[in-house]
This record gives structure tokens, C-alpha cells and sequence, in this order.
């Protein structure tokens, strides 16, 4: 069981992170509204799928290479090591985002996105060409390189729309009226 926890880390953070996010709406104030839910939600997918994801990711790769080589269908390389600092450097940027600006978030989640994505193209070409159907190669990393991204995507537009529900026409901000002496005349409108 924990071999399969820790073998699928994508998933079981995934996980982790929704349940985190359940406690912080439960231990919340009350009556739960969307905003509060949504960011418990964001934050937490944020610290878990992203910071502490990445980072188990930067462990492995840099110091159990060559396990990580093999759970990929791979010959171990330096290439490893470049994999592991950089999932070290998306994972700062996901503990830094957990309670971070909106632009911080979404920078969280947009540099993951294309390295999944490209990852999960590289997974597929390796399954036509090399036949790699190892369980890093094509089993739930695949699967979580693919949608995690969509799930990330899906979540930063739930906050924002949560965050922007609250406003109404009363709590925009208007112009301050011209002062008293500015005038029509004034500005030369007037014949």
C-alpha cells in the first residue's frame, strides 16, 4: 500500500490536498461562502500538487536516480539531475503561491502546465516508439500529467470567479466628481 501511495505521489497529493482543504473549510468561520471554500481549495491544491508534489519529485530525481530511471522505463542519466532542480524550483514557486498574489498563483500553475503537458507528449511518444508501458511511463503520472493541469486551470478560475462574486455595483470604485471649479466653460466646450 504505501509502495503504491508513494509510486503515484500525483494522486495521493492530490488527494491529501482536497482533504486539507475540506478540513480548513470544516475548522472555517461560518456560514462556509464561496470564496473562502475556493481558496481553501486553490491554496491547498497549490501546496500540495504543486510544492510538496515537486518537491518529492526533486528528491527522487536527484537522489534515487536511478530507481526514478527505472520506475520510468529508463536508463538513468545527468538528465535526472537537470529534471530534479527544476521540479525543485516549480516546487518553491508552489509554497510560495500557497498564500500568495493572484499573479503568483497563476504563475504556480501555468509553468507545471507545460512541463506536464510536454511531459505527458514525451510519455505517449515512448509508448508508440519504445513500447515503454512502465507504470511511471504510462500508468497515473501519465494520466496526472495530462489533468492536473486542467484541475489546477479549473481551480484558479473557480477562486478568481469566487473572488470577483463578492462585488457588487455599490463596491465599485467611481471617479471622484470634478471639482466645482472646473467647468464646461472652462474646459472651452462652451461657444
Amino acid at each position: 500500500m504505501i509502495g503504491f501511495l508513494l509510486s503515484n505521489f500525483t494522486l495521493t497529493l492530490l488527494v491529501l490536498g482536497f482533504a486539507a482543504a475540506l478540513v480548513a473549510i470544516a475548522a472555517g468561520p461560518k456560514p462556509v461562502t464561496q470564496e473562502p471554500a475556493a481558496d481553501a481549495l486553490f491554496a491547498y491544491f497549490l501546496l500540495f500538487s504543486i510544492g510538496i508534489s515537486y518537491f518529492y519529485n526533486f528528491v527522487m530525481h536527484v537522489f534515487f536516480g536511478d530507481m526514478a530511471a527505472r520506475f520510468i522505463g529508463w536508463e538513468n542519466s545527468p538528465f535526472q539531475a537537470e529534471v530534479g532542480f527544476a521540479s525543485l524550483g516549480f516546487a518553491v514557486v508552489g509554497f510560495l503561491a500557497f498564500r500568495g498574489s493572484a499573479g503568483m498563483r497563476l504563475a504556480a500553475i501555468l509553468g507545471p502546465t507545460f512541463f506536464l503537458w510536454g511531459a505527458a507528449g514525451g510519455h505517449v511518444y515512448q509508448m508508440v516508439t519504445a513500447h515503454n508501458f512502465a507504470p511511471g511511463n504510462a500508468g497515473v503520472i501519465f494520466w496526472s500529467d495530462i489533468f492536473l493541469p486542467i484541475i489546477g486551470l479549473a481551480l484558479y478560475r473557480f477562486w478568481r470567479s469566487a473572488q470577483s462574486a463578492g462585488w457588487t455595483a455599490e463596491s465599485v470604485p467611481r471617479p471622484e466628481p470634478a471639482p466645482s471649479c472646473y467647468s464646461a466653460a472652462s474646459a472651452g466646450r462652451l461657444p
